[in-house]
């Protein structure tokens, strides 16, 4: 048996909690870590991010940035097309997120509004290292394009020849991305969190990253940086509810998509009684046999398991206290369930939409909150790169109804001088 199995109405209650926990994180030993290098780049600046690439990635950079609508790029078209593609249904879907402006008159001559504004500089963390991310480039970048970021930083490990891949580039370019910043992990965090000669300093980062990237994201926001983040985020995961309708080849592909992306990621199938566990096992087995990252996906699949539910109640339940960052809803008629989805990242529903649409090109954004944070965190969107003002003004006749209740108000909170704004209002309004 590949996921060990339990089921839900025997389950008691330390049991579920071990189940609904993630595989721990030591933050302490790693903000141990990650804060000497926020330290050095602040005093050291671009020396210091030269420094850190040479040690940790063994690049040796000439130039910390580029301007990227200054490098030419060639790309195969097949790859142009898969991008374009992408590009073209994210900028859709997040394009149409665009609030509208808000105007109530709360009482007569009394008008108060809510307005949205970009966040004007804003840096986007895109992993390397294994693997280039333009999937990522784009789910970042277009949304502060849309939303009119003034300043926008892109910061990604560069290659071992001190390159930026072709098609980050070629992203950055059409997303009109301001400034690559050639590094990775913490060092580049804290550059864009902080400034350096080269890299500007911006008021926001997004993006997703390893424990190290995550630990410098939460160090900073509660620094003197003054920045804040789209979220804490872990290792990825993947919650699969099955039913008798589902494929388990399909099922198997699902939970190996997610297993592959790290040893410390997390899958977790919801069954119901009727599901072809069987099936799933040998799936599973020959499918994984088969992947280049087997031996990664095989490591994840130890942190994973199986939950069988007598009902798809059951499962829905389960499901909202894991609060998972994918949830795939592959039963029959998955529509009617919509309602019960409560906790989730993004979702996927029916037996022919796999999780990978949503992370290259369906148009959905895919960084996602993870580690049970869908409790209380979207995934990115185009909220995430404004800020919401709210105005107010009122006529002589909005002063006179609102007046006395003001200054009702602040004299019971013994504040005479908010009650004096009004009322020498007033006594001007009366003469």
């Amino acid at each position: 048996m590949i996921l060990e199995k339990y089921f839900y109405n025997q389950l008691e209650n330390q049991t579920l909690k071990s189940l609904l926990q993630r595989p721990k994180i030591d933050f302490g030993s790693i903000f141990e870590t990650v804060q000497p290098i926020i330290d050095q780049v602040e005093n050291d600046g671009d020396q210091a991010l030269i420094a850190l690439t040479q040690k940790f990635d063994g690049v040796q950079l000439s130039n910390v940035t580029i301007n990227p609508s200054t490098v030419s790029v060639e790309l195969d078209d097949a790859i142009k097309t898969a991008i374009d593609t992408a590009f073209d249904n994210i900028y859709r879907f997040h394009k149409a997120q665009q609030p509208a402006d808000l105007e109530v008159e709360t009482m007569p001559g009394v008008k108060c509004s809510r307005t949205s504004r970009a966040i004007q500089r804003v840096g986007l963390y895109v992993p390397g290292g294994t693997a280039i991310l333009p999937s990522s480039a784009m789910m970042l970048s277009i949304p502060a394009m849309i939303a009119g970021c003034e300043q926008v930083v892109l910061a990604t490990p560069p290659k071992k020849d001190g390159t930026v891949a072709p098609e980050i580039i070629y992203i950055a370019q059409k997303a009109k991305v301001n400034t690559i910043l050639l590094a990775g992990g913490a060092q580049a965090v804290a550059a864009m969190a902080l400034g350096t000669e080269t890299v500007p300093k911006v008021d926001k980062i997004l993006g997703p990253g390893n424990q190290y990237v995550t630990a410098a994201k939460m160090l900073l926001q509660n620094s003197e940086a003054q920045i804040s983040i789209d979220m804490p985020a872990g290792p990825s995961e993947v919650l699969v509810i099955a039913d008798e309708e589902a494929n388990p080849e399909f099922v198997a592909a699902d939970l190996l998509s997610q297993a592959e992306h790290g040893k410390d990621s997390q899958v977790v199938l919801v069954a119901t009684t009727s599901f072809n566990i069987d099936g799933l096992e040998q799936a599973l087995a020959e499918q994984l046999e088969a992947l280049p990252r087997r031996d990664i996906a095989a490591l994840a699949l130890k942190n994973s398991y199986t939950v069988v539910v007598e009902d798809l109640i059951q499962a829905f339940d389960f499901s909202n206290e894991y609060a998972p960052e994918h949830l795939i809803v592959n039963v029959a008629n998955p529509d009617n369930y919509r309602e019960r989805i409560i906790n989730a990242g993004s979702v996927f529903l029916g037996n022919l939409t796999p999780e990978s649409v949503g992370d290259y090109a369906s148009g959905t954004n895919h960084t996602l909150p993870t580690y049970g944070y869908a409790r209380m965190y979207s995934g990115v969107n185009l909220a995430s790169y404004q800020k919401s003002i709210t105005m107010q003004s009122l006529t002589e006749e909005g002063l006179k109804n609102i007046g006395p209740s003001v200054e009702k108000l602040a004299e019971l909170e013994e504040l005479q001088a908010h009650k004096n704004a009004v009322t020498l209002r007033l006594k001007a309004i009366k003469s």
